[in-house]
Protein backbone atom coordinates (compact mmCIF):
# COMPACT_ATOMS: atom_id res chain seq x y z
CA UNK A 1 0.00 0.00 0.00
CA UNK A 2 2.75 2.54 1.14
CA UNK A 3 5.53 0.52 -0.17
CA UNK A 4 7.41 0.34 3.81
CA UNK A 5 7.92 -2.91 3.16
CA UNK A 6 11.14 -2.02 0.96
CA UNK A 7 12.30 -0.31 4.00
CA UNK A 8 12.20 -3.54 6.10
CA UNK A 9 15.93 -4.47 7.20
CA UNK A 10 17.97 -6.77 4.87
CA UNK A 11 18.11 -10.16 6.76
CA UNK A 12 16.72 -13.79 7.14
CA UNK A 13 16.29 -14.01 10.59
CA UNK A 14 12.76 -14.82 11.82
CA UNK A 15 12.49 -11.52 13.16
CA UNK A 16 13.59 -10.07 10.27
CA UNK A 17 10.79 -12.15 8.08
CA UNK A 18 8.53 -11.21 10.12
CA UNK A 19 9.26 -7.25 9.62
CA UNK A 20 9.29 -7.48 6.30
CA UNK A 21 5.97 -9.89 5.71
CA UNK A 22 3.72 -7.45 8.07
CA UNK A 23 5.18 -4.35 8.27
CA UNK A 24 2.76 -2.87 5.83
CA UNK A 25 -0.15 -4.70 7.66
CA UNK A 26 0.83 -2.92 11.15
CA UNK A 27 1.01 0.79 9.13
CA UNK A 28 -2.63 0.20 7.95
CA UNK A 29 -3.69 -0.71 11.35
CA UNK A 30 -1.94 2.63 12.83
CA UNK A 31 -4.00 4.41 9.64
CA UNK A 32 -7.16 2.68 10.57
CA UNK A 33 -6.89 3.19 14.56
CA UNK A 34 -3.59 4.64 15.84
CA UNK A 35 -1.78 2.29 16.68
CA UNK A 36 1.56 2.68 16.75
CA UNK A 37 3.45 0.42 13.80
CA UNK A 38 6.35 -0.10 15.85
CA UNK A 39 4.40 -1.20 18.93
CA UNK A 40 2.18 -3.42 16.63
CA UNK A 41 5.15 -4.89 15.25
CA UNK A 42 6.46 -5.45 18.47
CA UNK A 43 3.92 -7.06 19.92
CA UNK A 44 3.48 -9.40 17.09
CA UNK A 45 6.81 -10.42 17.01
CA UNK A 46 6.99 -11.33 20.86
CA UNK A 47 3.73 -13.19 21.26
CA UNK A 48 4.09 -15.00 18.07
CA UNK A 49 7.63 -15.92 18.08
CA UNK A 50 7.85 -13.95 15.38
CA UNK A 51 4.86 -16.05 13.39
CA UNK A 52 6.24 -19.16 14.51
CA UNK A 53 4.45 -20.67 17.26
CA UNK A 54 2.02 -22.82 17.08
CA UNK A 55 -0.78 -20.02 18.39
CA UNK A 56 0.39 -18.04 15.14
CA UNK A 57 0.94 -20.80 12.72
CA UNK A 58 -2.57 -23.05 13.99
CA UNK A 59 -4.61 -20.04 14.91
CA UNK A 60 -3.77 -16.66 13.18
CA UNK A 61 -3.23 -15.17 16.55
CA UNK A 62 -0.11 -12.97 16.65
CA UNK A 63 -0.92 -11.06 19.95
CA UNK A 64 -1.91 -13.47 22.25
CA UNK A 65 -5.34 -12.24 22.70
CA UNK A 66 -7.18 -14.92 25.20
CA UNK A 67 -11.21 -15.46 24.56
CA UNK A 68 -12.38 -13.28 27.31
CA UNK A 69 -16.35 -13.43 27.91
CA UNK A 70 -17.30 -11.82 24.66
CA UNK A 71 -15.59 -13.86 21.80
CA UNK A 72 -18.31 -15.96 19.86
CA UNK A 73 -15.58 -17.18 17.20
CA UNK A 74 -13.42 -20.24 16.98
CA UNK A 75 -10.87 -20.87 19.73
CA UNK A 76 -7.81 -23.23 20.53
CA UNK A 77 -6.50 -24.45 23.67
CA UNK A 78 -2.85 -23.23 24.50
CA UNK A 79 -0.50 -23.47 27.91
CA UNK A 80 0.14 -19.69 29.08
CA UNK A 81 -0.21 -18.15 32.25
CA UNK A 82 -2.01 -21.64 33.53
CA UNK A 83 -2.61 -24.43 31.37
CA UNK A 84 -5.14 -25.10 28.71
CA UNK A 85 -5.95 -21.36 28.10
CA UNK A 86 -7.93 -20.49 25.63
CA UNK A 87 -7.33 -18.25 23.11
CA UNK A 88 -9.11 -16.41 20.03
CA UNK A 89 -8.66 -18.28 16.60
CA UNK A 90 -8.85 -15.97 13.56
CA UNK A 91 -9.87 -16.59 9.64
CA UNK A 92 -6.33 -15.03 8.71
CA UNK A 93 -3.85 -12.94 10.48
CA UNK A 94 -5.03 -9.47 8.77
CA UNK A 95 -7.86 -10.12 10.94
CA UNK A 96 -5.97 -10.63 14.01
CA UNK A 97 -3.84 -7.17 13.58
CA UNK A 98 -7.20 -5.67 13.09
CA UNK A 99 -8.66 -7.01 17.02
CA UNK A 100 -5.71 -6.47 18.12
CA UNK A 101 -6.09 -2.49 17.15
CA UNK A 102 -9.54 -2.78 18.52
CA UNK A 103 -8.82 -4.25 21.29
CA UNK A 104 -6.84 -1.39 22.18
CA UNK A 105 -8.75 1.46 21.11
CA UNK A 106 -12.32 0.57 22.11
CA UNK A 107 -11.55 -0.73 25.61
CA UNK A 108 -11.65 2.08 28.29
CA UNK A 109 -8.69 0.91 30.12
CA UNK A 110 -6.01 1.12 27.21
CA UNK A 111 -7.54 4.56 25.95
CA UNK A 112 -5.16 6.59 27.90
CA UNK A 113 -2.19 5.52 25.29
CA UNK A 114 -3.93 7.25 22.51
CA UNK A 115 -3.39 10.45 24.22
CA UNK A 116 0.62 10.08 24.20
CA UNK A 117 2.43 10.54 21.09
CA UNK A 118 2.25 7.73 18.57
CA UNK A 119 6.45 8.32 17.85
CA UNK A 120 6.30 7.51 22.51
CA UNK A 121 7.43 3.55 21.89
CA UNK A 122 8.78 3.89 25.76
CA UNK A 123 5.17 5.62 26.52
CA UNK A 124 3.41 2.91 25.18
CA UNK A 125 5.22 0.07 25.99
CA UNK A 126 5.04 0.79 29.83
CA UNK A 127 1.38 1.57 29.49
CA UNK A 128 0.81 -1.58 28.34
CA UNK A 129 2.14 -3.25 31.12
CA UNK A 130 0.38 -1.02 33.31
CA UNK A 131 -3.65 -1.39 31.85
CA UNK A 132 -2.95 -4.75 32.18
CA UNK A 133 -2.20 -6.25 28.62
CA UNK A 134 1.06 -8.35 30.43
CA UNK A 135 1.28 -9.92 33.20
CA UNK A 136 5.81 -9.89 32.51
CA UNK A 137 6.98 -7.38 34.18
CA UNK A 138 9.71 -7.50 31.55
CA UNK A 139 6.86 -6.77 28.74
CA UNK A 140 7.76 -3.30 28.12
CA UNK A 141 11.80 -3.42 27.87
CA UNK A 142 10.97 -6.48 25.56
CA UNK A 143 9.16 -4.44 23.78
CA UNK A 144 11.42 -1.70 23.20
CA UNK A 145 14.58 -3.93 22.85
CA UNK A 146 12.44 -5.28 19.73
CA UNK A 147 12.20 -1.98 18.34
CA UNK A 148 15.21 -0.28 18.92
CA UNK A 149 17.00 -3.87 17.85
CA UNK A 150 15.20 -3.83 14.39
CA UNK A 151 14.53 -0.08 13.73
CA UNK A 152 10.53 -0.55 13.89
CA UNK A 153 10.15 3.18 15.34
CA UNK A 154 10.71 4.20 11.67
CA UNK A 155 7.32 2.83 10.52
CA UNK A 156 5.33 5.42 13.48
CA UNK A 157 6.85 8.36 10.75
CA UNK A 158 4.36 9.20 8.07
CA UNK A 159 4.23 12.47 5.34
CA UNK A 160 2.11 15.17 5.67
CA UNK A 161 -0.03 14.25 3.76
CA UNK A 162 -1.08 11.01 5.07
CA UNK A 163 -0.89 11.84 8.85
CA UNK A 164 -3.98 13.28 8.58
CA UNK A 165 -5.94 9.59 7.78
CA UNK A 166 -4.83 8.52 11.51
CA UNK A 167 -7.85 9.23 13.78
CA UNK A 168 -7.99 11.08 16.76
CA UNK A 169 -7.62 9.70 20.13
CA UNK A 170 -10.28 8.48 21.64
CA UNK A 171 -10.31 10.64 24.56
CA UNK A 172 -10.43 13.96 22.25
CA UNK A 173 -13.60 12.81 19.76
CA UNK A 174 -15.26 11.96 23.37
CA UNK A 175 -14.59 15.06 24.99
CA UNK A 176 -17.33 17.45 25.61
CA UNK A 177 -17.32 20.79 23.71
CA UNK A 178 -18.16 23.93 25.70
CA UNK A 179 -20.86 26.12 23.36
CA UNK A 180 -19.15 29.41 22.44
CA UNK A 181 -22.59 30.97 20.40
CA UNK A 182 -25.87 30.88 21.40
CA UNK A 183 -26.20 30.92 17.02
CA UNK A 184 -24.73 27.49 17.39
CA UNK A 185 -27.52 25.66 19.21
CA UNK A 186 -29.96 28.11 19.21
CA UNK A 187 -30.45 28.17 23.04
CA UNK A 188 -29.86 30.99 25.69
CA UNK A 189 -26.37 30.83 26.98
CA UNK A 190 -27.03 31.86 30.09
CA UNK A 191 -25.50 29.02 31.86
CA UNK A 192 -22.50 26.83 30.74
CA UNK A 193 -24.12 24.54 27.39
CA UNK A 194 -21.96 21.50 25.80
CA UNK A 195 -22.18 19.47 23.19
CA UNK A 196 -21.01 15.46 22.55
CA UNK A 197 -21.26 14.24 19.02
CA UNK A 198 -23.18 17.71 17.83
CA UNK A 199 -25.67 16.95 20.31
CA UNK A 200 -26.05 20.25 23.26
CA UNK A 201 -26.60 19.34 26.72
CA UNK A 202 -26.35 20.81 30.38
CA UNK A 203 -24.84 18.75 33.51
CA UNK A 204 -27.86 18.88 36.01
CA UNK A 205 -27.77 21.17 39.04
CA UNK A 206 -28.58 20.14 42.54
CA UNK A 207 -32.76 20.72 42.73
CA UNK A 208 -33.10 19.82 39.56
CA UNK A 209 -35.50 18.01 37.88
CA UNK A 210 -36.22 16.85 33.77
CA UNK A 211 -39.11 18.88 33.90
CA UNK A 212 -37.83 22.20 35.46
CA UNK A 213 -35.03 21.96 32.57
CA UNK A 214 -37.48 21.35 30.03
CA UNK A 215 -39.53 24.69 31.06
CA UNK A 216 -36.04 26.26 31.44
CA UNK A 217 -35.26 25.72 27.93
CA UNK A 218 -39.01 26.24 26.40
CA UNK A 219 -39.53 22.32 25.67
CA UNK A 220 -42.15 19.96 26.98
CA UNK A 221 -41.69 17.26 29.63
CA UNK A 222 -42.34 14.44 27.12
CA UNK A 223 -40.11 15.69 24.48
CA UNK A 224 -36.46 16.32 27.30
CA UNK A 225 -37.59 12.69 28.17
CA UNK A 226 -37.38 11.14 24.36
CA UNK A 227 -34.19 12.96 23.80
CA UNK A 228 -32.38 10.93 26.71
CA UNK A 229 -33.97 8.30 25.68
CA UNK A 230 -36.23 7.59 28.97
CA UNK A 231 -39.69 5.97 29.01
CA UNK A 232 -40.88 8.04 32.46
CA UNK A 233 -39.24 10.55 34.81
CA UNK A 234 -36.55 9.63 37.08
CA UNK A 235 -35.04 11.19 39.91
CA UNK A 236 -32.07 13.21 38.75
CA UNK A 237 -29.21 13.57 40.09
CA UNK A 238 -26.22 16.57 40.42
CA UNK A 239 -23.93 16.19 37.11
CA UNK A 240 -26.35 14.18 35.06
CA UNK A 241 -25.43 15.03 31.65
CA UNK A 242 -29.09 16.05 30.02
CA UNK A 243 -29.56 16.01 26.16
CA UNK A 244 -31.63 19.26 25.01
CA UNK A 245 -32.18 17.62 21.52
CA UNK A 246 -32.30 14.14 19.56
CA UNK A 247 -28.93 12.16 20.41
CA UNK A 248 -27.51 10.59 17.06
CA UNK A 249 -27.80 7.63 15.05
CA UNK A 250 -24.35 7.27 15.53
CA UNK A 251 -20.61 8.61 17.20
CA UNK A 252 -18.35 10.03 15.25
CA UNK A 253 -15.48 8.16 12.98
CA UNK A 254 -13.00 6.90 15.53
CA UNK A 255 -15.42 5.88 17.83
CA UNK A 256 -16.57 2.94 15.97
CA UNK A 257 -17.62 0.56 18.73
CA UNK A 258 -17.34 0.20 22.64
CA UNK A 259 -16.35 -2.87 23.99
CA UNK A 260 -17.34 -3.72 27.59
CA UNK A 261 -15.13 -3.42 30.69
CA UNK A 262 -16.94 -5.25 33.69
CA UNK A 263 -20.34 -7.39 33.46
CA UNK A 264 -23.35 -5.40 33.96
CA UNK A 265 -22.21 -2.09 32.77
CA UNK A 266 -25.62 -0.15 32.14
CA UNK A 267 -26.59 -0.41 27.88
CA UNK A 268 -28.62 3.04 28.37
CA UNK A 269 -25.48 4.77 30.01
CA UNK A 270 -23.33 3.62 27.23
CA UNK A 271 -26.10 5.57 24.49
CA UNK A 272 -26.15 8.64 26.92
CA UNK A 273 -22.09 8.70 27.35
CA UNK A 274 -21.53 8.53 23.21
CA UNK A 275 -24.34 10.59 22.27
CA UNK A 276 -26.66 7.96 20.26
CA UNK A 277 -29.96 7.12 20.32
CA UNK A 278 -31.10 3.59 21.87
CA UNK A 279 -33.20 2.21 19.27
CA UNK A 280 -30.09 3.08 16.47
CA UNK A 281 -27.62 0.98 18.47
CA UNK A 282 -30.04 -1.84 19.28
CA UNK A 283 -30.14 -1.60 15.01
CA UNK A 284 -27.01 -1.59 14.04
CA UNK A 285 -26.62 -4.93 16.70
CA UNK A 286 -29.19 -6.82 15.68
CA UNK A 287 -31.21 -6.44 18.85
CA UNK A 288 -34.52 -6.22 19.68
CA UNK A 289 -34.02 -5.14 23.85
CA UNK A 290 -31.75 -3.87 26.01
CA UNK A 291 -29.25 -6.57 26.48
CA UNK A 292 -27.63 -7.64 29.71
CA UNK A 293 -23.69 -6.59 29.05
CA UNK A 294 -20.97 -8.83 29.94
CA UNK A 295 -17.46 -8.47 29.55
CA UNK A 296 -15.61 -8.63 26.34
CA UNK A 297 -19.21 -7.43 24.64
CA UNK A 298 -18.73 -5.32 21.68
CA UNK A 299 -21.20 -2.74 20.77
CA UNK A 300 -21.51 -1.18 17.03
CA UNK A 301 -21.94 2.65 17.99
CA UNK A 302 -22.13 3.51 13.73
Amino acid sequence: MLGLTCLAAAGDTPQERYVKMYADMAVREMLRSGVPASITLAQGMLESGSGQSRLATKGNNHFGIKCHKGWEGKTMRVDDDAPNECFRVYKSVEDSYKDHSDFLRYRDRYKFLFDLERTDYKGWAYGLKKAGYATDPGYPAKLIKYIEEYNLSRFDVLDKAVETAVPLPPHRIEAPVLAMADEEFHFPLTRELYSINGVPFVYALEGETYKSIAKYYHLFHKEILRFNDLRRDQALLPGTVVYLSYKKNHTQAGLDKYIVEEDGEDFHAICQRFAVKEKSVLKMNGLKKAPVLREGDELKLR
